[in-house]
């Protein structure tokens, strides 16, 4: 049951994306309210490729240990010919954010804790079988009409996020166009209980007479994943004939595999014309949708939700302008964009159906894959875009290009060491709030009164990073306020050290992207400019000189 209510945020839909809204607004401590139409959350796995910046990102709301233990980490990809050889192999190793590169996981085991998660917050509510069956945008708010079993409540909040998959109501109600296209290939999806072929990673197998994918998921489970072709129908394919003839192609023995289900997706690549309107938003599935190729819809769906959540706690609480919220747009399209084309290129690539064009590929893959420097590229996952903001929430220079080449770009994650001596994350010792970090000192050293308490008003952990030698006994100032810890691994010195002359603080939003890096000197200039974009807290534009109180390390 559901009565009028007033929220500050409601989100429609309960999948990966809206939950995940929802964590970090509870640990924000905005009232949230999640209207799903279904009366459960899904139960068939959908999703099965996680990257390092997912982890990082359920890590901040306080769930990653637990959604890593329904992983497989470091999964590795491989390309195959049509006669079993290696054409492409993508197996990074590098954990510069904390978390493997690549893990497989089970959707419906991480939607749970997601969900279960939320019993954490008082501020949040999650109802099911309730349908958002209209909404009205007024000046501070949005008045939404709510179907449920037994009546229909009214249910006003400050603002609405749409996060209910590629037929998105919410983004139809707004009239939003969904530019792209579906394409003609569909694919059936098999999923087997106690894996029949044992063997870990993922293997594309590029066959033209019936290209299928293998993939090895976590608890004993697999995938197989098989093209369909003309008029194939999904009652034919799905029927118990139909996967037997299917996972011939696999399985020495078909009939002894335990099937779970099998279901037949089509692919897609659309990218929503807008994010959103006035107080209303799309985040997820909603705004884009591409093909499985590279694993990326799930993950890009998390992007989103990590992006808008903490703008959106700041606008709540009157602690930024609701003018930051335009940056969620300006900051995800493009780089969603971005992972779309890609998803589409390698799908041309691996999964042709002429065995002239197959053929073909196998050869140039075959002797590109023999020269270190292509395949590193492909081995280190090089090829995937990475995210950097332009504009935004970031600072940029009079051409519109940000100040020093790593604005705008994700901080990395080593491990640290605090006073005490104990191992921690990075990101756990900053928590979910704006961090000014400095090499070697204090940045409160740097700063004026007015800028120190800027940075104090709006929640910003101060942090000085030290060699791990000098943890416990730095002869420097460092002021009340001010966390000290330890380069644990060296990444730190080497990061900074590679940023030649750009700085050495950073300016650190909660999504840990850089929003500047300065010399120490400039900081209180670059504190104000931020402040202006960030808006909320007022910043006096006269600022006094830096002016420190030392205290014993």
């Amino acid at each position: 049951m559901l009565d009028d209510i007033e929220v500050d945020v409601a989100i429609v839909g309960a999948g990966p994306v809206g939950l995940t809204i929802a964590n970090y607004l509870g640990c924000l401590g905005v009232s949230t309210l999640i209207l799903e139409q279904r009366d459960k959350l899904i139960d068939y796995p959908r999703g099965v490729g996680m990257d390092d910046e997912c982890l990082r990102s359920f890590q901040a709301i306080g769930l990653g240990d637990a959604i890593a233990e329904h992983t497989t980490p470091g999964q590795k990809m491989r390309f195959l010919t049509m006669t079993g050889k290696t054409f492409a192999l993508i197996d990074p190793k590098t954990r510069e954010f904390g978390w493997p590169r690549r893990s497989s996981f089970i959707q419906p085991m991480v939607d749970a804790i997601l969900h279960q998660g939320l019993q954490r917050f008082a501020s949040v509510r999650t109802v099911f079988g309730a349908e958002v069956a209209a909404f009205v945008e007024h000046a501070d708010h949005v008045e939404l009409a709510v179907k449920t079993a037994d009546r229909i409540a009214a249910v006003k909040a400050k603002w609405l996020v749409g996060c209910d998959g590629g037929r998105s109501n919410v983004r139809k109600q707004l009239d939003i166009a969904f530019d792209g296209i579906t394409d003609s290939t569909r694919w059936v999806v098999i999923d087997i209980l106690d894996d029949p072929l044992g063997l870990p990673d993922s293997y594309l197998h590029c066959v033209p007479s019936r290209p299928y994918v293998s993939i090895a998921l976590p608890h004993g489970m697999r995938r197989l994943e098989f093209m369909v072709f003309g008029d194939e129908s999904e009652e034919e394919l799905t029927s118990p004939q139909g996967v037997a003839q299917l996972l011939a192609r696999a399985l020495p023995y078909p009939e002894r595999a335990n099937v779970l289900r099998s279901r037949v997706y089509t692919h897609n690549a659309r990218l929503a014309r807008s994010f959103g309107k006035g107080r209303v938003l799309i985040a997820g599935d909603a705004a884009h949708l591409m093909p499985v190729w590279q694993g990326q819809g799930y993950n890009s769906g998390i992007r989103d939700a990590t992006n808008l959540s903490w703008k959106l706690a700041m606008v709540v609480r009157n602690e930024a302008s609701p003018a930051i919220l335009e940056s969620y747009e300006s900051e995800r399209r493009t780089h969603a964009k971005a992972m779309i084309d890609l998803s589409v290129t390698a799908g041309r690539i691996f999964a042709p159906t002429n065995k002239l064009v197959a053929w073909l590929r196998d050869r140039v893959a075959l002797a590109l894959n023999a020269i270190p420097p292509v395949k590193r590229y492909f081995v280190q996952m090089r090829f995937k875009p990475m995210p950097r903001f332009t504009q935004g929430i970031v600072l940029t220079n009079a051409a519109g290009k940000p100040e020093g080449n790593a604005t705008g770009r994700l901080f990395p994650q080593p491990d640290v060491l605090t006073r005490d001596g104990k191992r921690a994350r990075l990101d756990d010792v900053i928590g979910l709030r704006f961090a000014v970090l400095s090499w070697g000192s204090d940045p409160q050293l740097h700063m004026s009164e007015a800028v120190r308490n800027y940075w104090t008003q709006a929640g910003a952990h101060m942090i000085a990073v030290l060699p791990p030698t000098q943890l416990g006994n730095y002869r420097g100032s460092i002021l009340p306020g001010t966390t000290v810890v330890g380069d644990a691994q060296g990444a730190l010195h080497e990061w900074f050290a590679d940023q030649e002359a750009d700085g050495s603080i950073v300016v650190i939003r909660p999504d840990r992207f850089v929003a500047a890096i300065v010399q120490p000197q400039r900081l209180d200039s670059a504190s104000h400019r931020l402040a202006q974009q960030i808006g909320g807290y007022a910043l006096p534009q006269t600022a006094s000189s830096p002016r420190s109180i030392p205290q014993e390390a």
